[in-house]
Protein backbone atom coordinates (compact mmCIF):
# COMPACT_ATOMS: atom_id res chain seq x y z
CA UNK A 1 0.00 0.00 0.00
CA UNK A 2 1.34 3.46 -0.95
CA UNK A 3 0.50 4.84 2.51
CA UNK A 4 2.62 2.19 4.23
CA UNK A 5 5.59 3.00 1.96
CA UNK A 6 5.37 6.73 2.67
CA UNK A 7 8.29 8.27 4.58
CA UNK A 8 7.75 9.20 8.27
CA UNK A 9 8.16 12.89 7.45
CA UNK A 10 5.42 12.75 4.78
CA UNK A 11 3.11 10.88 7.17
CA UNK A 12 3.51 13.65 9.73
CA UNK A 13 2.82 16.33 7.09
CA UNK A 14 -0.28 14.40 6.08
CA UNK A 15 -1.28 14.30 9.76
CA UNK A 16 -1.00 18.12 9.98
CA UNK A 17 -3.22 18.57 6.91
CA UNK A 18 -5.70 16.01 8.23
CA UNK A 19 -5.94 17.68 11.64
CA UNK A 20 -6.55 21.08 10.01
CA UNK A 21 -9.25 19.62 7.73
CA UNK A 22 -10.98 18.02 10.74
CA UNK A 23 -10.78 21.35 12.61
CA UNK A 24 -12.39 23.21 9.68
CA UNK A 25 -15.14 20.58 9.32
CA UNK A 26 -15.86 20.63 13.06
CA UNK A 27 -16.08 24.44 13.02
CA UNK A 28 -18.42 24.58 10.02
CA UNK A 29 -20.62 21.74 11.24
CA UNK A 30 -20.97 23.44 14.64
CA UNK A 31 -22.51 26.51 12.94
CA UNK A 32 -24.85 24.68 10.54
CA UNK A 33 -28.39 25.95 11.18
CA UNK A 34 -31.20 27.15 8.97
CA UNK A 35 -30.96 30.72 10.28
CA UNK A 36 -28.62 33.14 8.46
CA UNK A 37 -26.46 30.50 6.69
CA UNK A 38 -24.08 33.14 5.32
CA UNK A 39 -23.39 34.64 8.75
CA UNK A 40 -22.99 31.18 10.25
CA UNK A 41 -20.43 30.22 7.58
CA UNK A 42 -18.36 33.34 8.40
CA UNK A 43 -18.47 32.50 12.12
CA UNK A 44 -17.41 28.93 11.36
CA UNK A 45 -14.49 30.02 9.15
CA UNK A 46 -13.32 32.54 11.76
CA UNK A 47 -13.53 29.82 14.41
CA UNK A 48 -11.57 27.43 12.18
CA UNK A 49 -8.87 30.01 11.40
CA UNK A 50 -8.33 30.87 15.06
CA UNK A 51 -8.30 27.21 16.06
CA UNK A 52 -5.76 26.31 13.36
CA UNK A 53 -3.41 29.10 14.47
CA UNK A 54 -3.40 27.80 18.05
CA UNK A 55 -3.17 24.15 16.95
CA UNK A 56 -0.29 24.56 14.49
CA UNK A 57 1.67 26.85 16.83
CA UNK A 58 1.19 24.45 19.75
CA UNK A 59 2.16 21.47 17.58
CA UNK A 60 5.36 23.21 16.50
CA UNK A 61 6.37 24.19 20.04
CA UNK A 62 5.71 20.69 21.40
CA UNK A 63 7.29 18.95 18.36
CA UNK A 64 4.04 17.04 17.96
CA UNK A 65 4.67 16.43 14.27
CA UNK A 66 8.38 15.71 14.55
CA UNK A 67 8.90 12.32 12.84
CA UNK A 68 11.65 11.41 15.30
CA UNK A 69 10.22 12.80 18.54
CA UNK A 70 10.97 9.53 20.39
CA UNK A 71 7.42 9.22 21.80
CA UNK A 72 5.54 5.95 21.74
CA UNK A 73 1.81 5.50 21.04
CA UNK A 74 0.76 6.44 24.60
CA UNK A 75 2.93 9.57 24.53
CA UNK A 76 1.51 10.59 21.14
CA UNK A 77 -2.04 10.10 22.44
CA UNK A 78 -1.31 12.14 25.59
CA UNK A 79 0.29 14.95 23.55
CA UNK A 80 -2.75 15.06 21.25
CA UNK A 81 -5.02 15.42 24.30
CA UNK A 82 -2.83 18.30 25.55
CA UNK A 83 -3.15 20.05 22.16
CA UNK A 84 -6.92 19.49 22.12
CA UNK A 85 -7.28 21.06 25.55
CA UNK A 86 -4.96 23.93 24.60
CA UNK A 87 -7.04 24.65 21.49
CA UNK A 88 -10.56 24.10 22.81
CA UNK A 89 -10.24 26.06 26.07
CA UNK A 90 -9.47 29.43 24.35
CA UNK A 91 -12.27 28.82 21.83
CA UNK A 92 -14.70 28.10 24.66
CA UNK A 93 -13.64 31.20 26.63
CA UNK A 94 -14.06 33.29 23.48
CA UNK A 95 -17.79 32.47 23.57
CA UNK A 96 -18.07 34.47 26.79
CA UNK A 97 -16.86 37.71 25.17
CA UNK A 98 -18.21 37.36 21.57
CA UNK A 99 -22.02 36.96 21.72
CA UNK A 100 -22.50 36.17 18.01
CA UNK A 101 -20.01 33.32 18.28
CA UNK A 102 -21.96 31.78 21.18
CA UNK A 103 -25.30 32.31 19.44
CA UNK A 104 -24.30 30.91 16.04
CA UNK A 105 -22.31 27.81 17.08
CA UNK A 106 -22.92 24.57 18.98
CA UNK A 107 -19.78 23.86 20.99
CA UNK A 108 -20.87 20.34 21.95
CA UNK A 109 -21.22 19.49 18.24
CA UNK A 110 -17.79 21.03 17.59
CA UNK A 111 -16.18 18.79 20.24
CA UNK A 112 -18.17 15.76 19.00
CA UNK A 113 -16.52 16.05 15.57
CA UNK A 114 -13.06 17.38 16.52
CA UNK A 115 -12.06 15.12 19.42
CA UNK A 116 -12.77 11.66 17.96
CA UNK A 117 -11.56 12.75 14.51
CA UNK A 118 -8.18 14.09 15.66
CA UNK A 119 -7.55 11.25 18.12
CA UNK A 120 -8.39 8.59 15.53
CA UNK A 121 -6.13 10.16 12.92
CA UNK A 122 -3.25 10.45 15.40
CA UNK A 123 -3.60 6.84 16.50
CA UNK A 124 -3.54 5.77 12.84
CA UNK A 125 -0.45 7.86 12.12
CA UNK A 126 1.28 6.60 15.26
CA UNK A 127 0.48 2.99 14.37
CA UNK A 128 1.90 3.40 10.85
CA UNK A 129 4.98 5.13 12.27
CA UNK A 130 5.66 2.29 14.70
CA UNK A 131 5.42 -0.23 11.85
CA UNK A 132 8.09 1.67 9.94
CA UNK A 133 11.74 1.55 10.95
CA UNK A 134 12.44 4.05 13.73
CA UNK A 135 15.65 5.90 14.40
CA UNK A 136 17.45 3.34 16.56
CA UNK A 137 19.50 4.03 19.70
CA UNK A 138 23.15 3.06 19.04
CA UNK A 139 24.89 0.15 20.78
CA UNK A 140 28.60 -0.59 21.13
CA UNK A 141 29.98 -4.14 20.86
CA UNK A 142 33.12 -5.25 22.68
CA UNK A 143 34.79 -8.13 20.85
CA UNK A 144 35.38 -8.83 17.14
CA UNK A 145 35.41 -12.65 17.39
CA UNK A 146 32.66 -14.98 16.15
CA UNK A 147 30.31 -14.00 19.01
CA UNK A 148 30.82 -10.29 18.41
CA UNK A 149 30.34 -10.63 14.66
CA UNK A 150 27.21 -12.77 15.08
CA UNK A 151 25.82 -10.30 17.65
CA UNK A 152 26.34 -7.36 15.28
CA UNK A 153 24.67 -9.15 12.38
CA UNK A 154 21.73 -10.20 14.57
CA UNK A 155 21.23 -6.66 15.90
CA UNK A 156 21.47 -5.19 12.41
CA UNK A 157 19.03 -7.67 10.86
CA UNK A 158 16.42 -8.32 13.53
CA UNK A 159 16.61 -5.82 16.39
CA UNK A 160 15.61 -2.11 16.46
CA UNK A 161 19.12 -0.88 17.21
CA UNK A 162 22.01 0.61 15.29
CA UNK A 163 25.53 -0.76 15.82
CA UNK A 164 27.78 2.23 16.46
CA UNK A 165 30.95 0.14 16.14
CA UNK A 166 33.28 -2.41 17.73
CA UNK A 167 36.09 -2.33 20.28
CA UNK A 168 38.41 -5.33 20.10
CA UNK A 169 40.05 -7.19 22.96
CA UNK A 170 43.84 -7.18 23.22
CA UNK A 171 44.45 -10.67 21.76
CA UNK A 172 41.95 -10.41 18.89
CA UNK A 173 42.97 -9.86 15.29
CA UNK A 174 41.30 -7.10 13.30
CA UNK A 175 39.31 -8.08 10.22
CA UNK A 176 36.83 -6.46 7.86
CA UNK A 177 33.95 -8.96 7.95
CA UNK A 178 31.99 -6.95 10.49
CA UNK A 179 28.72 -5.02 10.03
CA UNK A 180 30.23 -1.89 11.67
CA UNK A 181 33.67 -0.27 11.93
CA UNK A 182 36.29 -1.06 14.59
CA UNK A 183 36.68 2.11 16.68
CA UNK A 184 39.57 0.99 18.90
CA UNK A 185 40.37 -1.36 21.77
CA UNK A 186 38.38 -2.29 24.86
CA UNK A 187 40.84 -0.27 26.95
CA UNK A 188 39.48 2.85 25.17
CA UNK A 189 35.88 2.20 26.29
CA UNK A 190 35.71 5.20 28.63
CA UNK A 191 36.93 7.52 25.87
CA UNK A 192 34.27 6.12 23.50
CA UNK A 193 31.53 6.63 26.09
CA UNK A 194 32.63 10.26 26.47
CA UNK A 195 32.68 10.93 22.73
CA UNK A 196 29.53 9.11 21.59
CA UNK A 197 25.91 8.65 22.63
CA UNK A 198 25.68 4.94 23.55
CA UNK A 199 22.43 3.25 24.56
CA UNK A 200 23.93 -0.09 25.61
CA UNK A 201 27.25 -1.96 25.55
CA UNK A 202 27.34 -5.62 24.44
CA UNK A 203 30.34 -7.39 25.99
CA UNK A 204 30.94 -10.22 23.48
CA UNK A 205 34.07 -11.63 25.08
CA UNK A 206 35.36 -14.96 26.33
CA UNK A 207 35.02 -15.46 30.10
CA UNK A 208 38.32 -17.34 30.14
CA UNK A 209 40.79 -15.32 28.06
CA UNK A 210 39.08 -11.91 28.33
CA UNK A 211 37.96 -12.02 31.97
CA UNK A 212 40.12 -9.10 33.20
CA UNK A 213 39.20 -6.82 30.29
CA UNK A 214 35.51 -7.71 30.61
CA UNK A 215 35.62 -6.85 34.31
CA UNK A 216 37.18 -3.47 33.53
CA UNK A 217 34.50 -2.83 30.90
CA UNK A 218 31.76 -3.65 33.42
CA UNK A 219 33.24 -1.21 35.93
CA UNK A 220 33.43 1.50 33.25
CA UNK A 221 29.75 0.99 32.32
CA UNK A 222 28.77 1.13 36.00
CA UNK A 223 30.71 4.37 36.51
CA UNK A 224 29.01 5.95 33.50
CA UNK A 225 25.59 4.46 34.26
CA UNK A 226 25.37 2.83 30.81
CA UNK A 227 23.32 -0.41 30.44
CA UNK A 228 25.38 -3.41 29.36
CA UNK A 229 24.84 -7.04 28.33
CA UNK A 230 26.94 -10.13 29.08
CA UNK A 231 26.81 -13.50 27.29
CA UNK A 232 24.30 -15.80 29.00
CA UNK A 233 26.71 -18.74 28.66
CA UNK A 234 29.63 -20.11 26.74
CA UNK A 235 27.49 -22.13 24.35
CA UNK A 236 25.24 -21.50 21.36
CA UNK A 237 22.04 -23.51 20.93
CA UNK A 238 20.09 -24.51 17.84
CA UNK A 239 16.90 -26.07 19.26
CA UNK A 240 17.06 -25.73 23.02
CA UNK A 241 15.31 -22.70 24.56
CA UNK A 242 15.58 -21.22 28.08
CA UNK A 243 12.57 -21.72 30.33
CA UNK A 244 12.18 -17.93 30.58
CA UNK A 245 12.74 -16.74 27.01
CA UNK A 246 12.32 -13.03 27.79
CA UNK A 247 15.24 -13.08 30.24
CA UNK A 248 17.81 -13.89 27.53
CA UNK A 249 16.08 -14.01 24.16
CA UNK A 250 19.19 -12.71 22.37
CA UNK A 251 21.70 -14.90 24.23
CA UNK A 252 22.68 -12.08 26.60
CA UNK A 253 21.81 -11.14 30.16
CA UNK A 254 21.07 -7.40 30.24
CA UNK A 255 22.03 -5.24 33.22
CA UNK A 256 20.94 -1.74 34.22
CA UNK A 257 22.91 0.72 36.34
CA UNK A 258 19.74 2.33 37.69
CA UNK A 259 16.81 0.81 39.56
CA UNK A 260 14.46 -1.08 37.23
CA UNK A 261 10.95 0.18 38.00
CA UNK A 262 9.08 0.13 34.67
CA UNK A 263 5.60 0.77 36.15
CA UNK A 264 6.80 3.70 38.26
CA UNK A 265 8.73 5.11 35.28
CA UNK A 266 5.59 4.94 33.10
CA UNK A 267 3.60 6.72 35.82
CA UNK A 268 6.36 9.30 36.18
CA UNK A 269 6.19 10.12 32.46
CA UNK A 270 2.38 10.31 32.54
CA UNK A 271 2.50 12.65 35.54
CA UNK A 272 5.14 14.77 33.79
CA UNK A 273 2.80 15.27 30.82
CA UNK A 274 -0.22 16.11 33.00
CA UNK A 275 1.73 18.39 35.38
CA UNK A 276 3.59 20.34 32.68
CA UNK A 277 0.51 20.75 30.48
CA UNK A 278 -1.62 21.93 33.41
CA UNK A 279 1.10 24.28 34.68
CA UNK A 280 1.56 25.89 31.26
CA UNK A 281 -2.21 26.51 31.03
CA UNK A 282 -2.54 27.95 34.56
CA UNK A 283 0.63 30.06 34.36
CA UNK A 284 -0.04 31.42 30.87
CA UNK A 285 -0.88 34.98 32.14
CA UNK A 286 2.42 35.08 34.07
CA UNK A 287 4.35 33.73 31.06
CA UNK A 288 2.87 36.40 28.80
CA UNK A 289 3.63 39.15 31.34
CA UNK A 290 7.24 38.09 31.72
CA UNK A 291 7.67 37.85 27.93
CA UNK A 292 6.37 41.42 27.52
CA UNK A 293 8.63 42.72 30.32
CA UNK A 294 11.73 41.13 28.78
CA UNK A 295 10.94 42.50 25.32
CA UNK A 296 10.32 46.04 26.60
CA UNK A 297 13.37 46.31 28.87
CA UNK A 298 16.25 44.77 26.91
CA UNK A 299 17.37 44.04 23.38
CA UNK A 300 17.24 40.44 22.14
CA UNK A 301 14.93 37.43 21.97
CA UNK A 302 12.44 36.54 24.71
CA UNK A 303 13.54 32.93 25.02
CA UNK A 304 17.10 31.70 25.45
CA UNK A 305 17.82 28.35 23.78
CA UNK A 306 20.89 26.66 25.21
CA UNK A 307 22.32 23.30 24.18
CA UNK A 308 22.27 20.89 27.12
CA UNK A 309 23.21 17.25 27.61
CA UNK A 310 20.38 14.85 28.39
CA UNK A 311 20.00 11.14 29.07
CA UNK A 312 22.98 9.04 27.90
CA UNK A 313 24.62 12.18 26.48
CA UNK A 314 21.92 13.11 23.94
CA UNK A 315 21.94 16.83 23.13
CA UNK A 316 18.82 19.02 23.20
CA UNK A 317 17.99 22.72 23.43
CA UNK A 318 16.75 23.76 26.86
CA UNK A 319 14.39 26.75 26.96
CA UNK A 320 14.58 29.62 29.45
CA UNK A 321 13.35 33.18 29.62
CA UNK A 322 16.32 35.34 28.66
CA UNK A 323 17.67 36.86 31.88
CA UNK A 324 21.01 38.13 30.57
CA UNK A 325 22.29 40.53 27.93
CA UNK A 326 22.51 39.25 24.36
CA UNK A 327 26.32 38.76 24.38
CA UNK A 328 26.37 36.94 27.74
CA UNK A 329 28.31 33.94 26.41
CA UNK A 330 31.06 36.19 25.03
CA UNK A 331 31.39 38.04 28.36
CA UNK A 332 31.58 34.77 30.31
CA UNK A 333 35.21 34.17 29.29
CA UNK A 334 36.22 37.57 30.74
CA UNK A 335 34.48 36.75 34.05
CA UNK A 336 35.94 33.23 34.40
CA UNK A 337 38.39 34.35 37.12
CA UNK A 338 35.46 35.53 39.28
CA UNK A 339 33.68 32.16 39.29
CA UNK A 340 32.32 31.47 42.80
CA UNK A 341 31.48 27.79 42.21
CA UNK A 342 33.97 24.93 42.39
CA UNK A 343 34.26 22.50 39.48
CA UNK A 344 33.29 23.14 35.83
CA UNK A 345 30.08 25.10 36.65
CA UNK A 346 30.13 28.93 36.41
CA UNK A 347 28.19 30.83 39.11
CA UNK A 348 28.33 34.46 40.33
CA UNK A 349 26.04 36.06 42.89
CA UNK A 350 26.47 39.52 41.34
CA UNK A 351 26.74 38.54 37.70
CA UNK A 352 26.94 41.79 35.66
CA UNK A 353 25.47 40.07 32.62
CA UNK A 354 22.05 39.70 34.30
CA UNK A 355 19.39 42.29 33.37
CA UNK A 356 17.07 44.03 35.84
CA UNK A 357 14.11 41.84 34.92
CA UNK A 358 16.45 38.84 34.75
CA UNK A 359 17.58 39.28 38.33
CA UNK A 360 13.99 39.10 39.57
CA UNK A 361 12.90 36.11 37.48
CA UNK A 362 16.11 34.22 38.35
CA UNK A 363 15.61 34.77 42.08
CA UNK A 364 12.19 33.11 41.97
CA UNK A 365 13.11 30.62 39.18
CA UNK A 366 10.53 32.14 36.84
CA UNK A 367 13.12 32.04 34.07
CA UNK A 368 12.97 28.22 34.23
CA UNK A 369 9.22 27.99 33.47
CA UNK A 370 9.62 27.56 29.66
CA UNK A 371 11.33 24.26 30.46
CA UNK A 372 7.84 22.91 31.04
CA UNK A 373 7.80 22.71 27.23
CA UNK A 374 10.94 20.54 27.38
CA UNK A 375 9.11 18.31 29.86
CA UNK A 376 6.12 17.97 27.52
CA UNK A 377 8.47 17.09 24.66
CA UNK A 378 10.05 14.31 26.72
CA UNK A 379 13.53 15.86 26.80
CA UNK A 380 13.24 16.55 30.54
CA UNK A 381 11.22 15.44 33.56
CA UNK A 382 9.75 17.46 36.43
CA UNK A 383 12.22 15.84 38.86
CA UNK A 384 15.74 14.79 37.90
CA UNK A 385 19.35 16.05 37.87
CA UNK A 386 19.73 19.42 36.19
CA UNK A 387 20.91 19.10 32.55
CA UNK A 388 24.53 20.28 32.17
CA UNK A 389 26.03 22.13 29.23
CA UNK A 390 28.46 20.20 26.97
CA UNK A 391 31.56 22.09 28.20
CA UNK A 392 30.83 21.04 31.76
CA UNK A 393 30.35 17.38 30.78
CA UNK A 394 33.73 17.39 29.03
CA UNK A 395 35.34 18.19 32.40
CA UNK A 396 33.39 15.56 34.36
CA UNK A 397 35.21 12.74 36.06
CA UNK A 398 33.98 9.27 35.05
CA UNK A 399 31.83 8.78 38.18
CA UNK A 400 30.15 12.16 37.65
CA UNK A 401 28.91 11.15 34.18
CA UNK A 402 26.57 8.64 35.81
CA UNK A 403 24.16 11.52 36.41
CA UNK A 404 23.47 11.32 32.65
CA UNK A 405 21.98 7.83 33.09
CA UNK A 406 18.52 9.27 33.89
CA UNK A 407 16.30 11.91 32.30
CA UNK A 408 17.26 15.43 33.49
CA UNK A 409 14.69 17.48 35.38
CA UNK A 410 13.47 20.88 36.58
CA UNK A 411 14.26 20.19 40.23
CA UNK A 412 16.20 17.65 42.27
CA UNK A 413 17.92 17.22 45.63
CA UNK A 414 20.35 20.07 44.84
CA UNK A 415 17.51 22.61 44.52
CA UNK A 416 16.19 21.82 48.01
CA UNK A 417 19.63 21.62 49.65
CA UNK A 418 20.92 25.14 49.19
CA UNK A 419 21.36 25.42 45.40
CA UNK A 420 24.31 27.79 44.80
CA UNK A 421 25.33 27.61 48.48
CA UNK A 422 26.72 24.04 48.19
CA UNK A 423 29.89 22.89 46.43
CA UNK A 424 29.98 21.25 43.02
CA UNK A 425 31.21 17.92 44.39
CA UNK A 426 28.42 17.82 47.01
CA UNK A 427 25.98 18.63 44.22
CA UNK A 428 27.21 15.62 42.24
CA UNK A 429 26.95 13.34 45.28
CA UNK A 430 23.38 14.49 45.89
CA UNK A 431 22.46 13.61 42.29
CA UNK A 432 24.03 10.15 42.68
CA UNK A 433 22.04 9.64 45.87
CA UNK A 434 18.84 10.54 44.01
CA UNK A 435 19.63 8.10 41.16
CA UNK A 436 20.48 5.22 43.51
CA UNK A 437 17.37 5.64 45.69
CA UNK A 438 14.83 6.91 43.16
CA UNK A 439 11.11 6.40 43.76
CA UNK A 440 7.88 8.21 42.92
CA UNK A 441 7.40 9.01 46.60
CA UNK A 442 10.76 10.77 46.62
CA UNK A 443 9.78 12.78 43.52
CA UNK A 444 6.59 14.01 45.20
CA UNK A 445 8.59 14.91 48.31
CA UNK A 446 11.11 16.93 46.27
CA UNK A 447 8.32 18.79 44.45
CA UNK A 448 6.70 19.76 47.77
CA UNK A 449 10.07 20.93 49.14
CA UNK A 450 10.85 22.91 45.97
CA UNK A 451 7.70 25.09 46.06
CA UNK A 452 8.53 27.13 49.22
CA UNK A 453 12.19 27.44 48.18
CA UNK A 454 11.19 28.88 44.80
CA UNK A 455 8.64 31.26 46.38
CA UNK A 456 11.24 32.64 48.82
CA UNK A 457 14.13 32.63 46.33
CA UNK A 458 16.39 30.87 48.85
CA UNK A 459 19.84 29.97 47.53
CA UNK A 460 19.30 31.54 44.10
CA UNK A 461 21.41 34.15 42.39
Amino acid sequence: MWLARMSPERKQKLNVVGDCVILVLASLLSTMTDESPGVNAMVGLAMAFGGMLVWVAGGRVLRHYDAWNGRRALGDFAMTVVLLVGTCVPLFLLRKVVPIYAERSDFARFLGVLVPGVLSLRLLTSWMQRRAEEQPPPVLILGVGPLGRHTGLEIRDSRPFEVLGYLHFGDEEKHTRLPAPILGTVSQLEAMLKQHVVGEVYVAGNYGSHHAEMQQAIRACERFGIPFALPAGGFRFGRAKPSNVKSMDDGYVHYLCVQHKPVQLALKRALDIVASGTALALLSPLLVGVAVAIKLTSRGPILFRQERVGMYGRRFHMLKFRSMVVNAEELKAKLAAQNEQQGPVFKMKRDPRVTAVGRFIRKFSIDELPQLINVLRGEMAVVGPRPPIPREVEQYEAWQRRRLSVRPGLTCVWQVSGRNEISFEDWMYLDMQYIDHWSLAQDFSLILKTVPIVLTGKGAS
